[in-house]
């Protein structure tokens, strides 16, 4: 029987269907991705028993596929939490506010920092660990708090978690479903990080000025009283509060000489996380048993707690689909068995992508579109992570249909899912910016749509040409 024909590879693109359906509707995938699972399990295994098991064994292997993702994003959260409690954050952001004396200078100041910021730290806990900071200097130098929140936003959640070069959480989810190593996936982003981000921040800086010279956006006074209002940190001795200036110049020494160490070690992946995680844990640790006067220990796990509530919250609703599309590739073996797929088969993506060829006439530019259109559909849910294995494994699909580079419509389609879902223009993936800076969510998106819309039109039609 010709591959294209056998009944599994047509299953799993009706399911691969009827998930981009359900987040076009902005319902959640969980559902539709397992009785996917159960039910391709039933087709090859054709026992009951051993279809359910499929299920079960399908989740294990995400987790195991996705567990250092998940550990090092709780721990960095863990961290950040400690070194706001501390008020490290605070003396390590300051100088930075020297720099700040005008509008355009604060909102180009505050975005590069976010960006760097949430290289190391993930860009919700870093939008706590210095929106406080930097938001009270920004407005008194007249940029209100919704240009403060765009700059947070686009340079963040967008530049940098779409491109994720650090922690590689992004990159490992997307180039898992597409069957190739992170390194491609990360490499391959790099200059459509670079067009997406510069299109997007110019854009938005030019209709912000505007508005900002026309009188529509202005500072409000009532924004500045609302900043006034105290903030709970944890009482220390004269003699730990001397060490602060101290930690807030070592932590990001540590963390520099981390992606040193990277690039001459030429560290990437899984041993370029398990570096920055290690760090990470050990100023966890210290801080904590310096910071903090009794209960040293139990507070060093009641981080630890935090931080992981917060990476089981955000990866709960990625395992389940992320299994799915690991059918697709060489999870299948892992998951149904070493006799899943028939004898030639090369996985069910790949397959399916050699039969789409011969039926439909399809370019690199019709390619390049699709990733960026389903990478979009992948962010409305507003995770910005969710859905994007589902970009991983339709550029696994295109590539191996046309001949082009897997890797680059792979990162094309993880930038356009995070660019939408991660937190620049679904209202409620913009709480975080939205709340440390007191601005309207559904404000804050109306705000992105055109900057980020032209952004991904430009980067789409540049990878065009690198595929």
């Amino acid at each position: 029987m010709e591959i294209q024909l056998l009944a599994i590879h047509w299953v799993y693109l009706l399911f691969i269907l009827l998930i981009i359906g359900v987040m076009i509707m902005k319902k959640d995938t969980t559902l539709v991705s397992i009785l996917g699972i159960f039910i391709i399990g039933l087709l090859v295994t054709k026992s009951l028993p051993d279809s359910v098991q499929s299920v079960f064994n399908g989740l294990i292997f995400a987790i195991k596929e996705l567990l250092s993702t998940i550990l090092i994003i709780s721990i960095i959260v863990a961290m950040s939490k400690v070194l706001t409690t501390s008020g490290i954050n605070e003396l390590m952001i300051r100088p930075v506010t020297h720099l700040i004396k005008t509008p355009s200078i604060a909102y180009w100041v505050i975005g590069i920092v976010m960006m760097i910021i949430s290289w190391f730290f993930w860009p919700s806990p870093a939008v706590a660990l210095i929106g406080a900071v930097l938001l009270p200097v920004a407005i008194r130098v007249g940029l209100p708090a919704l240009g403060v929140a765009m700059a947070m936003n686009l340079f963040g959640h967008g530049i940098s978690l779409s491109g994720d070069f650090i922690i590689q959480g992004a990159p490992a989810i997307t180039a898992g479903a597409a069957g190739i190593p992170v390194g491609e996936v990360v490499s391959a982003s790099v200059p459509l990080v670079i067009v997406m981000g510069l299109v997007t921040t110019v854009t938005a800086f030019y209709f912000l000025r505007r508005d900002l010279k026309k009188g529509t956006l202005h500072v409000h006074s009532s924004q500045l009283v609302e900043l006034e209002e105290p903030k709970k940190t944890i009482e220390l001795s004269p003699k730990i509060r001397r060490l602060k200036k101290t930690f807030s110049i070592l932590i990001p020494i540590l963390f520099l000489l981390d992606v040193i160490g990277m690039f001459m070690l030429d560290l990437t992946g899984g041993d370029a996380t398990a570096l920055v995680g290690g760090t990470a844990i050990t100023i966890l640790i210290v801080t904590s048993l310096l910071f903090h006067k009794k209960e040293r220990m139990s507070k060093i796990t009641e981080y630890l707690v935090e931080g992981f509530q917060f990476g089981f919250k955000v990866f709960g609703p990625v395992i389940p689909i992320a299994a799915f599309f690991y059918l697709g590739d060489s999870g299948i073996l892992s998951i149904l068995g070493e006799h899943a797929l028939p004898e030639g088969s090369q996985g069910i993506v790949n397959d399916l992508g050699v039969a789409l060829a011969s039926v439909v006439p399809l370019t690199k530019e019709i390619a390049a579109i699709t990733l960026t259109i389903v990478g979009s559909i992948t962010g409305l849910d507003g995770s910005g992570f969710s859905g994007i294995s589902l970009a991983g494994s339709v550029a696994q699909l295109f590539g191996s249909a046309v001949d082009v580079s897997t890797a680059t419509l792979t990162a094309l389609g993880q930038i356009a899912g995070i660019w939408v879902g991660g937190g620049t223009l679904i209202p409620w993936a913009l709480i975080p910016a939205a709340a440390i800076t007191g601005v309207d969510p559904f404000e804050l998106a109306r705000r992105n749509l055109v900057p980020v819309v032209i952004g991904l039109v430009v980067t789409t039609i540049f990878a065009m040409f690198l595929l």
